[in-house]
C-alpha cells in the first residue's frame, strides 16, 4: 500500500491570475510544496491534480507526477478539496495502486517544511485519528471581535465579553491552510475534517499566511525573505 501526496492546482483563479504557478521569490509558488513533499520522504508518489497543461508542465519540472488531468466538474470555483482528493485516490485505485494514507498539500503554501509533513504523519499514526491538519492560533481573542454594522457603526459579536479579561478567554484556532493528512478511506467517505475525527498540528503564526489576494502575496513574500534571513526556514 502507498502513501501519496496530492497537490490540488486548478488553472482558474480569480483574485490572483495564474496563482498556482505565479513566481514567488524566484520560483513558481507550487514548487515549494512539491519540493517539501519530496524532501519529507513520506510519499511513494507526489501528484499534482490539475486541469491545466501549463501547471502540469511546471509540476513535472519540479519533480511531481501528473498521471491524469482533472475532470471539468472538479475544476470549477465550487469544487471542494475533499472530492478532488477522493478523485485522485480512486484514479490511483483504478490503476491498480492501493492507497493507505494521503496528504493534501496546498499549492500556495510556501512556508511548508518537510519535517512538519513527516511530524504530522507521525501524529496521524500515533493519535489513531482519521485526519491531521495544520492549525494556528488567532492573534486576538475572537470573543472580543467587532463587526461594522449599518451607518458605519460597530457592534460586538459577543457583547457579553465586553468586560472579560483577555487571559480569561478560551484560545481559538483556525485552519492554517497548508496540509491535510488523512486515511485514504476518510477522504473516500468524505468525512468532514473540522470534527473530532481530526487531530490538530499546531503551527506558529509566523509560518502561516493565507495567500488569496495580491495584498496577501506581497506580505507572504516579505515574510518569507525575513524568515530566510533568520534561518527559521532551514
Amino acid at each position: 500500500t502507498m502513501n501519496i501526496c496530492v497537490i490540488p492546482a486548478r488553472g482558474g483563479s480569480k483574485r490572483i491570475p495564474r496563482k498556482n504557478i505565479k513566481e514567488f521569490n524566484g520560483k513558481p509558488i507550487i514548487a515549494y510544496s512539491i519540493e517539501a513533499a519530496l524532501k519529507s520522504n513520506c510519499f511513494d508518489q507526489v501528484i499534482v491534480s490539475t486541469d491545466d497543461d501549463e501547471i502540469a508542465e511546471v509540476a513535472k519540472k519540479y519533480g511531481a507526477q501528473v498521471p491524469f488531468l482533472r475532470p471539468d466538474e472538479l475544476s470549477n470555483d465550487y469544487a471542494g478539496t475533499i472530492p478532488v482528493i477522493k478523485h485522485a485516490i480512486e484514479w490511483m485505485e483504478d490503476n491498480k495502486s492501493s492507497v493507505e494514507n494521503v496528504c493534501c498539500l496546498y499549492a500556495t503554501a510556501p512556508f511548508i517544511r518537510p519535517q512538519i509533513i513527516s511530524q504530522a504523519y507521525q501524529q496521524l499514526n500515533n493519535s489513531k485519528a482519521d485526519y491531521c491538519f495544520s492549525v494556528t492560533s488567532f492573534a486576538f481573542p475572537i470573543q472580543r471581535a467587532i463587526k461594522i454594522v449599518e451607518k458605519n457603526k460597530v457592534s460586538m459579536f459577543y457583547p457579553e465579553h465586553f468586560n472579560t479579561r483577555s487571559q480569561d478567554l478560551e484560545e481559538a484556532y483556525h485552519d492554517a491552510g497548508q496540509f491535510y493528512w488523512g486515511k485514504a478511506q476518510a477522504f473516500k467517505d468524505e468525512l468532514p475534517i473540522f470534527t473530532e475525527v481530526a487531530t490538530p498540528y499546531i503551527l506558529p503564526r509566523y509560518l502561516v499566511q493565507d495567500i488569496d489576494t495580491p495584498e496577501d502575496w506581497i506580505r507572504a513574500e516579505a515574510m518569507y525573505r525575513a524568515l530566510q534571513e533568520t534561518n527559521v526556514l532551514l
